[in-house]
C-alpha cells in the first residue's frame, strides 16, 4: 500500500508541475545528462536471510536523463548487477537443512520519471547546491539463476559437473518453465550535490517490484522425487538435503511438499553512488563543424 501511495503521489506531482510550466519559455543550455553509477545490489526472496538489507554484490549502470521542466526529468538506464542467496547463511534451522542456493548475473533496462524537490533554475548552472528527488517507472529484467553442482547425486554417485555453476531454469527443478525475462517497477529516492558547473555527485536507492517469483529458482513445491530418477543432476539440485546428511530422506515423496513461498514475488534493492555530467547541447553540431573545417583545410592544402 505504501509503495502504491508513493507512485500515485509522484504521478500527481508530475502532472501539476507540467501544467505550471511553459515548454516554450523553459530554456537552458544543457538539458541532457549522462549518468554513471556503481554500488551494491541486495536480493529479497525465498533464499535471503530475514533482516539482511544491504548486500555487497556489485552493480554498474549507465543512463541518459532529459529535463522537461526545471523539476521534472525522464531517465533511461541500463544496469548490470549480481544477486545471490544461500540457505546456509540463514538463522533458521529449517532453512539451513533445505540447503538451496543460487547466484544470478542480471541485466535491467528501465525508464523512470524523476521529480526534484527544488527547481534547477532556467540555466543548468543555476541549479541548487543540493537537491532531493523521487523516481518511479518501468523496466525489463533478464535474470539467470545458477547454482554450484554438488559432488554426488542422491545415490552417492559422482556428478560429472561437480563444482561448476549450471543454469537452473532449463532443469525446471519445480517443473515450471518460467521466463528469464520479467517486468519490474523501479521506485526510490536520491540526493545529489553540485560538484562544479557540469557535474553532480549523488547517492540513490531504489527498490524493484518484480512480476516473477523465480529470481532464485525457488517458489512452490517439490517435484516427486521418484519422477526425477532418470536425471540425477536435476534430482540432486531439486532437493539438496543429501549434501548435509546422506541419511536424510528426500522431501518430494508426496504431492505438495513446500519448497518456497509463492505468495510473494521476489525483489531487489539497488544502492548507488552516481556521477552526472551535463552534456553540451551543441555537441553534435560542434563535432560536425570541426569535421567540416578539417575537410576544408585539407582541400585548401591540396590546392
Amino acid at each position: 500500500m505504501k509503495k502504491a501511495t508513493f507512485i500515485i503521489l509522484l504521478i500527481v506531482t508530475v502532472i501539476s508541475e507540467l501544467k505550471a510550466q511553459s515548454f516554450y519559455n523553459f530554456r537552458r543550455g544543457r538539458d541532457i545528462i549522462a549518468t554513471f553509477g556503481t554500488g551494491t545490489s541486495s536480493y529479497f526472496g525465498d533464499l535471503n536471510n530475514p533482516g539482511d538489507v544491504i548486500d555487497t554484490k556489485l552493480n554498474l549502470n549507465f543512463g541518459l536523463q532529459y529535463y522537461f521542466t526545471e523539476r521534472i526529468a525522464i531517465r533511461t538506464e541500463a544496469n548490470y548487477f549480481r544477486l545471490s542467496g544461500d540457505d546456509a547463511e540463514a538463522d533458521s534451522e529449517g532453512r539451513t537443512v533445505r540447503n538451496l542456493s543460487f547466484r544470478s548475473d542480471n541485466f535491467e533496462l528501465n525508464v523512470v520519471g524523476i521529480v526534484q524537490a527544488f527547481s534547477n533554475g532556467t540555466r543548468f548552472y543555476q541549479r541548487p547546491a543540493l537537491n532531493v528527488y523521487g523516481f518511479a517507472g518501468i523496466g525489463l529484467l533478464y535474470f539467470n539463476p545458477k547454482t554450484q553442482v554438488p559432488d554426488t547425486d542422491w545415490n552417492g554417485a559422482p556428478l560429472s559437473d561437480a563444482g561448476d555453476y549450471v543454469a537452473l531454469q532449463p532443469l525446471q527443478t519445480e517443473g515450471v518453465d518460467y521466463s528469464r525475462l520479467a517486468i519490474v517497477i523501479p521506485m526510490g529516492i536520491g540526493i545529489k550535490f553540485k560538484a562544479g558547473p557540469f557535474f553532480n555527485i549523488g547517492v540513490e536507492g531504489g527498490y524493484r517490484l518484480t512480476f516473477t517469483d523465480y529470481l532464485d529458482d525457488v517458489s512452490t513445491t517439490y517435484l516427486l522425487h521418484s519422477t526425477l530418477s532418470g536425471d540425477p543432476l536435476r534430482q540432486a539440485l531439486a532437493d539438496r538435503r543429501h549434501e548435509l546428511d546422506g541419511n536424510l530422506p528426500p522431501l518430494g515423496v508426496e504431492e505438495g511438499q513446500i519448497r518456497g513461498n509463492s505468495g510473494d514475488n521476489d525483489g531487489y534493492f539497488i544502492l548507488n553512488v552516481k556521477l552526472e555530467y551535463y552534456i553540451p547541447a551543441n555537441i553534435l553540431s560542434s563535432s560536425k563543424s570541426k569535421y567540416n573545417r578539417r575537410k576544408r583545410s585539407r582541400r585548401a592544402r591540396k590546392r
